[in-house]
């Protein structure tokens, strides 16, 4: 099967600043995949180049088996790209919005009309569909562009930093739409500087810097590279705490993390099998344990390590 998106070596400079600088992708069909890095780390130039509103001066990029220099009528005919800023006209409705983008797109006014009403109901925006947009909310009409990104199914769907500025609700908002897209079969390549949103959405993550990919792989597999969970257990008093932390590192020669009369210690585990028979031989062993938490390295770790390797890497360069 073709593959949704496949770049080597994409290079695009704005004078004297590398936006990208070698970047490599490889995206599966029917995945979220996830573009992950701070501001100014090339993921918006890198979503235009794939969109074909701007043209990379060296390197290769196809989207859906069509090179995106070549054939670019052919990759817009199958991507639909929804950007930073609202891109609806403020002064029509939800309604018109969509029925105007549906006719643009070819369909019959009644087509339009009716495909209209089905978006703004499943978008939520019903009870909007005949308000003037620059009446909604950021998050209505974040909404609203997305349903405006579908108006004709398309096989790609670039989401570029799609929750950037929203309060917490209306980014749990764009999530279940994101969801929800993603289970009826569309790729989705979302880009963010929300770890917790690339976690949250996609099955696999790049992690963008400085123009080029620096690790790719699932969420699990990035936590992982960076090291072992960590298992928290705390106890009444100190005494206790000591001669478990022992225990950790006699009978499972752990690194532990324990500070004298303190009754928390800490300590890495591999996986959380290995978890669970440490806390079932510190409760066999001592005084019951007043709580106990696995925490996984989480992708804000995982960035931080991943490219502060990058800048140290430049600097000595």
């Amino acid at each position: 099967m073709t593959l949704a998106i496949e770049t080597a070596g994409l290079r695009k400079r704005f004078g004297e600043v590398r936006a990208l600088d070698g970047l490599d992708l490889t995206v599966e069909r029917g995945v979220v995949y996830g573009l992950l890095g701070p501001n100014g780390a090339g993921k918006t130039t890198a979503v235009r180049v794939l969109a074909t509103l701007l043209v990379a001066d060296d390197g290769e990029a196809c989207v859906l088996g069509h090179d995106v220099r070549r054939e670019a009528d052919a990759v817009r005919s199958r991507l639909s790209l929804t950007g930073q800023y609202a891109s609806v006209d403020q002064d029509l409705t939800g309604a018109e919005n969509l029925t105007l983008i549906g006719r643009l797109l070819g369909r019959s006014g009644r087509s339009a009309r009716e495909r209209a009403a089905q978006l703004l109901a499943a978008f939520d925006l019903a009870d909007a569909a005949s308000r003037p947009v620059k009446q909604y909310s950021g998050g209505m009409r974040r909404r609203l562009d997305i349903a405006a990104s579908i108006v004709v199914t398309p096989d790609l769907l670039v989401l570029d930093e799609p929750t950037t500025g929203l309060d917490p609700r209306s980014r749990a908002d764009v999530w279940r739409i994101v969801r929800a897209l993603a289970a009826q079969g569309t790729t989705i390549l979302l880009t963010t500087q929300y770890l917790e949103e690339a976690d949250a959405l996609a099955g696999r993550v790049a992690v963008v810097d400085n123009g080029r990919v620096v690790a790719e792989g699932t969420p699990g597999e990035l936590k992982a590279s960076v090291g072992a969970a960590r298992l928290h257990v705390r106890f009444d008093d100190g005494t206790t705490a000591a001669a478990a932390a022992d225990t950790l590192r006699s009978a499972f020669d752990l690194e532990v993390a324990h500070e004298p009369g303190s009754g928390a210690l800490t300590a890495p585990v591999d996986d959380p099998e290995r978890a669970t028979a440490i806390l079932a031989e510190l409760t066999r062993r001592h005084a019951p344990m007043t709580g106990f938490s696995l925490d996984r390295p989480s992708l804000d770790e995982v960035f931080l390590a991943l490219t502060a390797s990058t800048a140290r890497q430049e600097v000595s360069s």
